[in-house]
């Protein structure tokens, strides 16, 4: 089965230090802006139902608004408990102005 490319939004739609909610297909994604450089992640906590979209960002750290465990946004890794899955990432192409992943 081949990749297959979905193109999620705009680079002007996700502000520097910011996060997008993202569905598309069976997905929710979150879209992340760090310093220029998109991430896309799951956006659901693997701990609970927070949406890591609206957690607080610092730098490329994500902190889940519901139960505060944190992930590095670049590599899904745990940071901080009580979280102990890490979150799914995705590999992200910027083409003409759009974030796309590969699924």
């Amino acid at each position: 089965m081949s990749a297959k490319h979905i193109d999620l939004c705009g680079t002007d739609e996700v502000a520097p230090g910011t996060a997008l909610k993202v569905e598309v297909d069976d997905l929710v994604l979150a879209v992340f802006n760090v310093g220029g450089e998109f991430y896309v992640t799951d956006d659901t906590c693997t701990h609970g139902p927070g949406s890591l979209s609206e957690g607080y960002i610092e730098d490329d750290i994500v902190e889940c608004n519901f139960h505060n465990g944190q992930f590095n946004i670049r590599t899904g890794e745990v940071v901080s408990p009580p979280c102990m899955i890490p979150i799914k990432t995705y590999p992200v192409t910027v083409v003409d102005g759009r974030v796309t992943v590969e699924v």
